[in-house]
């Protein structure tokens, strides 16, 4: 019996394979020198730098007293990492070669080293895509932490991200993916789960290497044998093709029955909440040759309850059972025990068990997601945009804001641009984010007319293109969404006008200026007249030694004289072309006529002082 503990799986292996099958494979090398491609002496497998994967972070080095040959059975790539100290999230950017939709196992290692000196322990996150895939936690700084899962690909890409949740730096040392057969590792809860490993035996076998060169997936098998268990084993080849899981021939051609051939193979483990399911995926080959009246015939039971049976492995022949429905609660007990018919006891070859996760979270909407990193590569934006968008949800991208659905992807509602640096046209793309409530691009070097394509946003409520060199006017469905309180506008004064707006404005403007203009320079012009005539008059007064003024046809009079000739105006004896003519009295009862020019008279002053 086993015991198992819900906690990554420890690689600790030395593993001597060469020409392994690499087709599909992305191995990584975490942390390695730039173009500094190997071939690992201990799996054979082709390992890459990180460069092509990831855009931040930096290179490390594990500490001596870690590496070799202190550590003479350390794997090449866990001697480097790359770490993370900038950012809360940086992610690896995978693209397998199958299609979107296709089955893979991703594994991820890690192994501290005490790489910077400072020999404190970090605990951070690592997710696949918007999901939860591992919270990674460290016992000592020798501790490699292997962990593996298998999900489908939702899109043509895959993210692999560490998150840092303020307990350390984080880190990773190797990322492998391999792709998978479709049919395999199945469960009835379809695509929304992924699979990640708890443990993986290789049941009877004490002296395996671990990773085998006839495992088209490259899994990590685990040697594990019981005192109580003896091991069966063939050197005859097994028939392995008629099932998908394909167990390595070193793996299925060993395996273990009870030392007493009435007991039971039994293993247990423990998860960490009621709430916790788990598949398990047994294989089985008969390895003996069975006389006729051998039989070998068994049941499998799980909790108590009959799962499988009776079943008869055949010999040669590999076989995978896997529960259908997920084995869900804290404590799980697995048992094999023969029929009442059998004479031999049960058998079991291998086993796997992996811990479904449920993806609660959705990735941000596909063409949301390719609009902004058409807006990312076009203006080669600086601001640790990686991985999704939106998820996780505690972790967007700068500038960004998302509104998220229970059971709808995340939309992108708000972007924030200021001050960012970009230049050029504005791009068509940002049209393309059709739920976009607030875009703020102001304070950058943004040139071209302002696009008619902005009205095409529907939830519009916020616009802000202030501060840029954008050339011709703002659509008139913003401006009149503006003027209805619809819209928070902001742009500079050049581009408030629609279409032949400002050209009317500026006809309307020019000529009342003008007519003010006008205005201003007469009534100057009035006043200065008036002030000429005065002093005329105080001279013509000193000429005259009585203090009266001179008899003269061309007497000038101040304008409350000619009121006090006239009455103030009233008594009009007659209106000619120049305008009205009002009856007078002078001082000495002499009686004149006064005619005053009007303003809207057709001939002008020089006629009217002629006449």
């Amino acid at each position: 019996m086993f015991v198992g503990y819900l906690t990554p799986l420890l690689l600790s292996l030395a593993v001597l394979v060469h020409g392994q099958l690499q087709t599909g494979f992305i191995s990584i090398d975490c942390g390695s020198p730039v173009n500094f491609n190997f071939v690992d002496v201990d799996t054979g497998i082709s390992y890459t730098p990180d460069g092509a994967y990831v855009s931040t972070g930096i290179n490390n080095n594990i500490s001596s007293e870690y590496a070799y040959p202190n550590n003479p059975n350390l794997a090449y790539p866990l001697s480097d990492l790359r770490s993370f100290p900038d950012g809360n999230k940086n992610c690896y950017t995978l693209t397998p070669a199958a299609a979107k939709g296709s089955l893979y196992l991703l594994r991820a290692s890690f192994l501290y080293g005490n790489y910077d000196g400072e020999d404190k322990l970090p605990e951070f996150d690592l997710y696949l895509d918007v999901n939860l895939w591992s919270s990674i936690k460290f016992n000592n700084a020798s501790d490699v932490i292997t962990t593996e899962i298998i999900g489908a690909s939702v899109s043509d890409t895959i993210s692999v991200c560490l998150v840092n949740k303020g307990l350390g730096i984080p880190f990773i040392s190797a990322l492998e993916l391999r792709p998978l057969n479709n049919s395999i590792y199945g469960t009835e809860l379809g695509s929304p789960v992924s699979l990640v490993l708890f443990e993986r035996f290789d049941i009877g076998y004490t002296n395996g290497t671990g990773r085998y060169n006839d495992d088209i997936y490259d899994r990590i098998w685990s040697p594990y044998n019981s005192p109580s268990w003896n091991i069966v084993s063939t050197s005859s080849e097994i028939n392995s093709n008629e099932n998908g899981y394909r167990a390595p021939l070193e793996v299925i051609r060993t395996s273990a029955v009870p030392r007493n051939g009435s007991d039971r193979l039994e293993f247990s483990w423990t998860a960490d909440d009621d709430a916790s399911k788990f598949y398990v995926y047994m294989y089985f080959a008969e390895v003996q040759q069975l006389a006729k009246n051998q039989t070998r015939k068994f049941n499998i039971s799980w909790n108590g309850s009959l799962i499988f049976g009776p079943l008869v492995p055949r010999y040669l022949f590999a076989a995978t059972i896997s529960n259908s429905e997920a084995f869900t609660g804290k404590e799980h007990h697995i048992s094999i025990y023969k029929t009442a018919d059998a004479n031999l006891p049960p058998i079991l070859n291998a086993i796997e068990v992996y811990m479904a996760k449920q993806l609660d979270e959705l990735p941000t909407f596909s063409e949301d997601v390719a609009a902004v990193l058409n807006i990312k590569t076009a203006y080669q934006v600086n601001k640790g945009w990686v991985g999704d968008p939106c998820g996780p949800k505690n972790y967007t991208w700068e500038g960004l804001e998302c509104n998220y659905s229970v059971s709808l992807p995340p939309r992108i509602i708000s972007l924030n641009l200021t001050s960012s640096g970009l230049s050029g046209i504005i791009s068509a793309s940002f049209a393309n984010i059709s739920s976009m409530e607030s875009l703020d691009l102001s304070n950058n070097h943004l040139s071209g007319p302002v696009p008619e394509f902005l009205k095409e946003l529907k939830s519009l409520k916020f616009l802000n293109l202030e501060g840029n060199q954008l050339s011709g006017s703002v659509p008139t469905e913003l401006v009149d969404a503006s003027k209805a309180g619809l819209l928070t506008l902001r742009v500079d004064e050049q581009n408030l006008c629609s279409s032949g707006s400002c050209k009317n404005k500026k006809n309307v403007v020019v000529p009342v200026v003008a007519s003010l203009l006008s205005a201003l320079v007469l009534c100057v012009a009035l006043i200065m007249l008036w002030r000429l005539r005065r002093k005329q008059k105080s001279e013509a007064d000193t000429s005259n030694g009585e203090g009266r003024p001179l008899p003269s046809k061309n007497r000038q009079f101040t304008y409350a004289e000619v009121l006090n000739i006239t009455n103030n105006f009233q008594d009009v004896i007659g209106k000619g072309g120049f305008g009205t003519v009002f009856r007078g009295n002078m001082k000495d009862e002499t009686q004149v006529a006064v005619k005053m020019l009007s303003t809207s008279s057709k001939q002008g002053s020089k006629e009217f002082q002629a006449e």
